[in-house]
């Protein structure tokens, strides 16, 4: 872990980064999942996670950013590929739905590559 890195960084499993996938295993568990103080980052440095933020317009990693700009495309694939009628049998999710979380999805990648 460097000291002198001046970079906000995303963290390598950038989709699980975000607040709502917290909220998520909280209300699921009833447990609160604690923050841990160092993470690896979409360009593998191991730093702390106070240096990390899911949001584009902060992270300065250029390594970090292209990462998080290729896993949230291939989310959007794969979310558009398991949307298509018939793809999950007994799901209740919408056409308009799925185009909705893929645009979502597509809008932040785009955020992250420029």
């Amino acid at each position: 872990m460097s000291e002198t890195d001046p970079h906000i960084h995303v963290k390598q499993k950038v989709l699980e980064a975000d607040a709502t996938v917290r909220n998520l295993i909280s209300s699921t568990l009833g447990r609160v999942t604690d923050a841990p103080s160092v993470v690896t980052t979409g360009c593998g440095l191991q730093v702390r996670y106070a240096m990390t933020s899911p949001r584009p317009e902060s992270v300065t990693c250029l390594a970090c950013r292209e990462h998080a700009h290729r896993e949230y495309l291939r989310f959007a694939d794969q979310v558009e590929r398991l949307g298509q009628p018939g793809a999950i049998p007994g799901t209740n999710v919408t056409a308009s739905q799925v185009a909705e979380a893929v645009k979502r999805l597509r809008d932040v990648a785009k955020r992250f590559s420029s």
